[in-house]
């Protein structure tokens, strides 16, 4: 098959020990990110089977309509990045692992790094030393201060489990199901929303990125945050209503903030006001990208393209398109 894996950015994929479960086959590795529809059309107007690397590039109609050889999407996590109606309608199958009961802990370290780097200031108390100046100011410890999880899903259990370790009093917010897991598990679950923002020291996000979800963040919700507090951010920027989170740093509630992950990617202005605050602490979305990670999906991402290529595709998003091939047959 006619493979293309866009977006490797450090030539990472072809370095993997389970890159070998596609020899064989003829796979084209795109280091760059590109979005423009005709360039994209350009590069994978042979593709047969095409690897996404979580949900760097979108994948709309107008790109899938100018694919005619392409069989197979094949991936791993969720997909809003994919025009999936489009996909059935063109008989692309896509194949996405949802790794039931594995959580990234690469992502939960990241998050648990963010956490300790903005307490502790420690991005700006390196570049300080390295301006010649010695102990800029006073950061803030973790134990018996209160850590909000904000939904209670795979990751976010992982990171609850961080915060008690370092000696912090969990409590969680979440969907009512959520909530009763989180409990079950020996956590306590806040009696309001406007409670958990209110009484949080810290608050890290950790829900998929659904219309339920979208923008469930307000700027009266980081309005009720201390003004010592720091809200963290490792899922999705779009959980956080437009503009919210740059104006709230700058009214002071919450005081710090630490993200990984933007309204656009990959960020390229130097511009962007995030950048350019100096309590926040900005990763170029590392959550997921370690070299022990990526042996993990690639692993689930390969299964896929071999299935497919036995016949027998798994972990189809659209079950729809095997129904009409096999009508068809």
């Amino acid at each position: 098959m006619k493979i293309s894996i866009l977006d490797d950015y450090h030539d990472t994929v072809r370095s993997l020990a389970v890159f070998k479960k596609l020899a064989g086959h003829d796979v084209t590795i795109w280091n760059d990110h590109v979005q423009d529809v005709d360039a994209l059309a350009a590069r994978l107007k042979d593709a047969e089977a095409l690897v996404l690397i979580r949900e760097r590039t979108k994948i709309r109609a107008p790109l899938l309509e100018r694919l005619p050889a392409l069989r197979l999407i094949s991936q791993r996590s969720v997909y809003p990045h994919i025009d999936v109606d489009a996909c059935t309608r063109l008989g692309v199958i896509v194949s996405s692992s949802q790794h039931a009961g594995t959580p990234s802990y690469a992502a939960a370290e990241l998050t648990w790094g963010l956490v300790l780097a903005a307490m502790r200031q420690i991005p700006q108390q390196m570049e300080a030393l390295k301006a010649g100046k010695w102990q800029i100011g006073v950061g803030h410890s973790l134990r018996h201060k209160m850590l909000g999880i904000y939904g209670y899903g795979r990751i976010g259990a992982v990171v609850a489990g961080y915060g008690k370790a370092f000696g912090m009093k969990v409590v969680v917010w979440a969907r009512e199901a959520t909530r009763a897991r989180a409990l079950a598990d020996g956590y306590a679950v806040a009696p309001s929303k406007q409670a958990f923002f209110e009484e949080s020291d810290v608050i890290s996000l950790h829900m998929r990125l659904v219309d339920a979800t979208r923008h469930i963040v307000t700027a009266g919700d980081l309005a009720r945050m201390k003004p010592s507090a720091l809200i963290v951010n490792t899922s999705r920027a779009p959980l956080i209503e437009p503009g919210a989170l740059v104006g709230a740093l700058r009214a002071g509630r919450p005081g710090m903030a630490a993200v990984d992950v933007y309204e656009e990617e990959p960020v390229r202005d130097t511009g962007h006001p995030l950048l350019n605050m100096p309590n926040v602490v900005c990763t170029p979305h590392l959550g997921y990208v370690t070299q022990e990670e990526y042996e993990v999906q690639f692993a689930d991402i390969f299964d896929q393209i071999t299935a497919y290529g036995a016949g027998k595709p798994i972990n189809v998003v659209n079950p729809q398109v095997l129904e009409s091939a096999s009508r068809r047959g």
